[in-house]
């Protein structure tokens, strides 16, 4: 999958992946203590544009905040290495993956005299999900806010979602959906997820799920075309009562939802929404120029 020249960003240094090396001994392998960021850059007519690069590295630094750790960079340093790593590589459009991790001079589980190590690899990612998913639920629960930090994107917390794509896919279904703690509706594996009724728009509160960024894009988009947005705790017995259902992520973008477990939906409501989305990201809409960031 990655070619062992790509160019990536390493503390501070531009080098070839084959070149990159990190010591079996680091913290962050034994004990999932790193976190991530996922982010998309598009081609459009003005070069490559990075979506919401900002917010992405703000909640990247909120995450590695959650584990404590002093991140050696500025925001200002890792956008500017983001846009460095895209330009290095000649990619029109890509995948992003900034991490922060922990390195092996202490192997105890706190992390303390460990030093924080960063990385940016970038690289051609087509469709996450390549068809509008069969979605089950799955009876592994959405880790707890009560027990993690539940909207940190900490590498470790992934384990949740490896158990529930493991989990429907061994009853030949596409997609996870999970619940929470509490029995409601929570999110994918590594989606937000939005049901439609009528002209309303609903989708689990903030809290217990990730706040996702193309999650919070939707919303703005939605409530221009005259959605109610209700964002709550919904019940999975409800699930009868919605006309269509869609994923948002970065790597995800817009899916429709094709069925959760036997309840079909309408993939073809929503389109409004999805079509103007890609619009923006592909710089389409002048009005929404500062949601990209150009590598020129």
């Amino acid at each position: 999958m990655f070619d062992k020249k790509l160019k990536i960003w390493h503390n501070n240094e531009i080098k070839e992946l084959k070149d990159a090396s990190t010591s079996l001994l680091t913290h962050s392998l034994h004990y999932g203590s790193s976190v991530f960021e996922g982010i998309r850059a598009y081609e459009t007519k003005k070069g490559t544009g990075i979506f919401k690069l900002k917010e992405h590295i703000d909640r990247l630094f909120y995450s590695a905040s959650v584990l404590k750790m002093k991140i050696p960079y500025t925001k200002e340093e890792l956008c500017n290495a983001c846009i460095k790593v895209v330009k290095e590589n000649n990619f029109k459009s890509c995948y992003l993956r900034p991490i922060i991790f922990f390195g092996g001079e202490f192997l105890g589980v706190n992390p303390k005299k460990c030093s924080v190590n960063v990385a940016i690899i970038a690289w051609k990612w087509g469709k996450y999900i390549d068809c509008e998913p069969r979605v089950k639920i799955s009876k592994i629960r959405r880790i707890s806010e009560q027990s993690l930090v539940a909207d940190a994107k900490v590498s470790g917390h992934y384990i949740n979602s490896i158990l529930a794509i493991n989990d429907i896919e061994e009853q030949g279904f596409d997609e996870a959906l999970l619940l929470d703690h509490d029995g409601m509706i929570a999110e994918g594996p590594a989606e937000n997820i939005f049901f439609i009724k009528n002209k309303e728009l609903h989708t689990p509160k903030l809290g217990k799920i990730l706040a996702g960024i193309t999650r919070g894009s939707i919303i703005t988009i939605a409530k221009e075309f005259g959605y109610e947005v209700i964002e709550r705790d919904i019940k999975p017995e409800e699930l009868n009562d919605f006309d269509s259902a869609f994923f948002t992520g970065t790597a995800a973008e817009f899916t429709h939802i094709k069925s959760i477990d036997e309840i079909s939906f309408d993939t073809s409501l929503g389109k409004d929404l999805k079509e103007k989305f890609l619009k923006i990201i592909e710089g389409k809409y002048e009005e929404y120029n500062s949601w990209l960031t150009y590598c020129n």
